[in-house]
């Protein structure tokens, strides 16, 4: 069950677009969730509600917290899901932000309480992003992943069909749900290198932000992002430069990653980066 932060008390929204993510197995270097709650920084959400924990959530895995306010009161705080509220950025779409934490129970509940939400608030899109440890030199572009439940859509954005096969997530079986329920739903996925897993990863948060522009069309201020991203690389360099097994298969790596048709160097690619550029260049 959702409990509302104002009870009875629903806003009005244009055109809305739910985007999510999830902590958990979902988020390699938190990357997904990072980039969930900077749009709402960003964006300045006010905070809808949240789920039920008791519903979903085994606290022998996800345990509360207990926190200490400012005048010295304690206060436990339960694992859970927070949902959020941004109004139209630069005039674009309305967003109901989903951050949490993956369940440990009763997942098509769960999902199908996100749909319900989405249909009360008349949700036109369901974006969930997601972050995977994978073969991928850190020196590179991070690769980022999509894939549609709208045939339509998935053309447009040049998203290729998901051959996957295995064990998922919830963003995995939210995304089925969607497409079960006939609601269009995108999924991002950014490909984090497996030797530097430790959150957080913040070159894989704004390639994932960056796929969020090209889905809502629309630019999202960084802030200090790119920055903390090359402060990342640098690290990441200097791990290598002290391990010369690691400097070794990074260089495996990249001569992997030079053999291949790489996406970030295809027309279609360069093309949507000079178009988003010429976007944040005319919003500034």
């Amino acid at each position: 069950m959702i409990e509302f932060t104002e009870p009875g008390s629903r806003p009005g929204l244009v055109a809305p677009v739910m985007v999510a993510a999830f902590e958990g197995w979902n988020d390699a270097g938190d990357a997904a969730s990072e980039a969930v709650a900077h749009l709402a920084q960003v964006w300045q959400a006010r905070a809808l509600g949240a789920m039920d924990p008791e519903d979903y959530y085994d606290f022998q895995v996800n345990r509360p917290e207990v926190t200490v306010d400012g005048d010295g009161v304690r206060h436990v705080e339960w694992p859970t899901t927070r949902l959020s509220v941004v109004r139209a950025p630069e005039g674009g779409r309305d967003l109901v932000l989903v951050h949490g934490i993956e369940p440990s129970l009763r997942w098509r509940s769960y999902v199908g309480e996100l749909l319900d939400l989405a249909r009360e608030f008349g949700v036109e899109l369901v974006l969930t992003l997601g972050a995977l440890l994978a073969d991928t030199p850190h020196t590179r572009p991070v690769p980022v992943t999509g894939t549609s439940t709208d045939p339509a859509l998935a053309e447009t954005m040049g998203y290729e069909p998901s051959r996957y096969e295995g064990p998922t997530g919830i963003v995995g079986v939210l995304q089925d749900a969607c497409a079960g329920a006939g609601v269009a739903a995108v999924s991002l996925w950014a490909a984090v290198p497996h030797y530097a897993a430790a959150p957080p990863c913040p070159k894989a948060t704004v390639a994932l932000l960056r796929g969020v522009e090209d889905v809502l069309d629309l630019p999202v201020p960084l802030g200090d992002l790119p920055e903390e991203a090359r402060a990342w690389q640098d690290g990441v360099e200097q791990l290598a430069a002290d391990d010369e097994e690691v400097a070794a298969y990074v260089r495996a790596l990249e001569d992997a990653r030079a053999t291949t048709d790489l996406p970030e160097a295809s027309g279609e690619a360069i093309a949507r980066e000079f178009e988003r550029f010429l976007r944040r260049r005319s919003t500034e």
